[in-house]
């Protein structure tokens, strides 16, 4: 039976390609994406969202707006990575894919209340949605399968020396998921970064002649291109979809056991995960963490989720 799944999500390229994998892949019941302020404004990230689920043919998945921003913090975007309409590269058609009136955290906690099983939580953004979530419905726990996020690292971090984008975003939002309890599994930048887009890869897309494959060539161009001036990555790791991949395949991405702590106060590590790998507190376990990607068989699985989306819309 497919896993049911919720996305969460501030599009943003990675996310993009995040969308199709979870709309496609037939491992996973895509039941909503819901989106937050992050990679962009909470406006430009909805819009973004409907963008992609307008090209991929996504009608059926309802689509609702979330935080516009952090709990604590200003909200500072990445237009440096992503553009200044966080979606930047392709030219998209107009949307027609539209909102459903009602907040994220809203439709979250019904689709969790009403869902025969217990459902999945992909959050590939920061974590404002997840933490109102929990702390305004704290009857969702039991109802949430697990959570499998994008963002940490257990190595170095992409926004500051310390901490990934995610994370460091809404470093509070990030310690009440962490500490809520439900069974979490991080997938942070050492395992994303395993997961490049070479020329090869882009080639792969491209090869399957459809409009939707030649804007997922284009988004990941785009996004190089960022990469390779920012940080001088001959080629962009694809961030997002690797928490899918974690969900539909778990042996996809082999993950430890360990003690994930957020840190909210240091004057140079604010929004660092602190991941306790050996056991060195002794503190109990609170999530797993990604350590390996099986990087042939993701792209497999990216680049077929694709090609199905695309086929379906010739």
């Amino acid at each position: 039976m497919p896993v049911p799944i919720i996305i969460d999500c501030d599009p943003g390229h990675d996310d993009a390609l995040a969308l199709m994998l979870a709309a496609a892949d037939p491992a996973v019941d895509l039941l909503a994406i819901t989106t937050v302020a992050g990679n962009q404004t909470l406006d430009k990230t909805t819009l973004n969202a409907r963008r992609v689920c307008t090209l991929a043919g996504i009608t059926d998945v309802p689509v609702a707006a979330g935080c516009d921003r952090p709990l604590v913090q200003p909200l500072a975007v990445a237009a440096d990575v992503h553009g200044a309409s966080g979606l930047d590269g392709p030219r998209f058609p107009p949307p027609t894919v539209d909102v459903v009136p009602e907040h994220a955290v809203d439709l979250i906690h019904r689709i969790l209340r009403e869902h025969p099983e217990p459902v999945t939580l992909v959050p590939t953004a920061p974590l404002t949605n997840i933490a109102l979530l929990l702390t305004r419905y704290p009857d969702s726990a039991s109802r949430i399968r697990e959570i499998v996020l994008m963002g940490g690292s257990t190595e170095r971090g992409n926004r500051t020396p310390a901490a990934e984008f995610n994370i460091h975003t809404d470093p509070e939002a990030a310690a009440i998921v962490l500490d809520s309890g439900v069974p979490v599994t991080m997938c942070g930048l050492n395992v994303t970064h395993q997961a490049l887009a070479t020329p090869e890869v882009l080639a792969r897309f491209e090869a399957l002649g459809t409009e939707l494959g030649r804007t997922c060539a284009e988004l990941l161009a785009y996004f190089g291109s960022a990469y390779h001036r920012l940080w001088g990555m001959p080629h962009p790791p694809l961030h997002d979809p690797v928490a899918v991949a974690r969900v539909i395949d778990p042996t996809l991405v082999e993950c430890v056991d360990a003690t994930v702590s957020i840190e909210l106060h240091g004057s140079h590590t604010r929004g660092a995960t602190v991941v306790d790998l050996h056991h060195y507190l002794g503190r109990p376990v609170n999530a797993r963490v990604a350590v390996s990607l099986d990087t042939e068989r993701f792209w497999d699985r990216m680049v077929g989720a694709v090609e199905a989306l695309g086929s379906r819309r010739a």
